[in-house]
């Protein structure tokens, strides 16, 4: 991985055989990010995202293997109980046009991603919710 940061925005290279969120995380520790927006897009070969039953407040994940390109990677760095912390949630297409996402567990980078972080001047932490039983933005 690889990345440049540009004032507020970071722009992220991250390479084949690298996992996507330990390389966030890495960024995020390095520039002492609390707060920021990610966006990206690329290519994974092997991925998991869940999806979060509401109801029974528990999260189901689905795993995927083979040739997938990344349509959207979307999410947040912020920090729960003054640590690191992300929530992003992922789509891929496989070569017939079929898009799978949800919660982002872990992704596997078979080719390239590219990424945009931009940086909040500002922290919001985030905090357990029973009713929801997620955690969720605490102002």
């Amino acid at each position: 991985m690889e990345y440049r940061k540009f004032n507020d925005i970071i722009i992220a290279r991250i390479d084949k055989g690298e996992e996507i969120l330990s390389e966030i995380e890495e960024i995020a520790i390095k520039e002492n990010i609390k707060l920021a927006n990610i966006n990206a897009l690329g290519a994974t070969n092997k991925f998991t995202v869940g999806v979060y039953n509401v109801n029974e407040k528990k999260y189901y994940a689905n795993d995927f293997t083979g040739n997938f390109e990344i349509v959207s990677l979307t999410g947040t760095i912020n920090t729960m109980n003054d640590k690191f912390y992300t929530h992003i949630h992922m789509s891929a297409g496989n070569e017939r046009g079929d898009v799978f996402g949800g919660h982002l567990n872990k992704a596997i980078v078979s080719a390239t991603c590219e990424m945009v972080i931009h940086i909040i001047d500002g922290k919001v932490d985030r905090k357990y919710n029973d009713d929801i039983g997620l955690n969720l933005f605490e102002f």
